[in-house]
Order: C-alpha cells, then structure tokens, then sequence
C-alpha cells in the first residue's frame, strides 16, 4: 500500500505541475520535489519555513539549471504583494500549517483574480478503518511536528471567494486534490 501511496503524491505533483500557469507560487516545498515537473515557461518561486527545507530547495534549482527563487516563510503571512501570482500551489502542506483557512486567505490575497489555487494533499480518509488509523497517528504527529491527517482543506475553499473547477480523492480517500479559481 506504501508504494501505491507514494506514486499518489507523484502522479498528484504530475497534475498541479501540469495546471500551474504563469507566476507560480508554490508553498511549503520542502526539498522541491516538484521542482521538474513545472512547465520551463513558468516563473516559479518557492517557499518554506524551515530555513534547512530553503536550503535543500536552493540546491535542487542550482542542481536542476532552472531559474526559480526559494524563499523562507511563513503560510499564514506571506511577504508578497496583493495579487503577485498566476497560480499558488499548496503540495501535501496544508496538513502541517496552524491553521488552513489563514494559509487559504493568504494565498487568495497573493493570487490575481482568476488565478488558479492548486492543492494535493493528505485528509481525512473516506474509509472508517484508516480514519480510525489516522486519529491515532495524528495525536503524536501533531503535537510534535504540528502534521494533521483529519483536515479538509476542501471544505475551507469552499467558504471563500473561489471557483472550483475539479477536486478528486484518491488512495481510499487520503489523498485529495482541488483545482478552484479566484473570482474577482
């Protein structure tokens, strides 16, 4: 099941690398994983708030030979101007922020209207035995590494100014994806 798990977040990488357009933000990117999977037209920048998952990100660009930038910060209070982005992209990082519907308002306040807002990331199972799994995981992942595996960053898209044009859940459900557009 790991295995089939793993190649989830591959071919979920796959899906919002294939959708970015433009100025693409992507938050939390951690080693930059999906660095190669972006279309080479796009100006892509990186962000995380761990100073060594900079670092990491830096080398993979440098490594790679495309232009991209890596910044360190934070989700929930982005140093980045109105409506600076074509696309934000959020790729399994949600489960790790405080809270989702902040990280989701700043990304819409970054995102230029009738941008695309990506995510792909670990939820709350459709299945009663894993989410029974999940709850137990998560009261030790969460307070020591602040990572949940019962949010539904879907439902908080909902309640904002967004479209949404598709969202899938894959992997009996642990694994969603959501493609909405900012309205404006």
């Amino acid at each position: 099941m790991f295995s089939s798990q793993a190649q989830v977040v591959v071919e979920s990488r796959r899906w919002f690398a294939q959708r970015a357009r433009g100025a693409t933000l992507e938050v939390g990117v951690g080693a930059w994983p999906a660095l190669l999977l972006y279309p080479t037209d796009l100006e892509l920048t990186g962000l995380d708030r761990d100073s060594r998952a900079v670092a990491k990100a830096r080398r993979a660009v440098e490594d790679s030979g495309r232009r991209a930038t890596v910044v360190e910060g934070d989700a929930m209070a982005l140093d980045v101007a109105d409506a600076s982005f074509d696309t934000v992209v959020f790729s399994f990082s949600l489960c790790g922020v405080p809270e989702v519907r902040g990280a989701l308002l700043e990304a819409l306040r970054v995102l230029r209207p009738g941008g695309a807002l990506l995510m792909a990331d670990h939820v709350v199972s459709t299945s009663t035995p894993l989410r029974v799994v999940q709850r137990v995981v998560q009261s030790f992942t969460r307070p020591l590494f602040g990572e949940h595996f019962t949010r539904r960053p879907s439902d908080v898209a909902r309640e904002l100014e967004v479209d949404i044009v598709e969202t899938e859940r894959l992997s009996r459900g642990v694994i969603e994806r959501l493609h909405a557009v900012k309205r404006g």
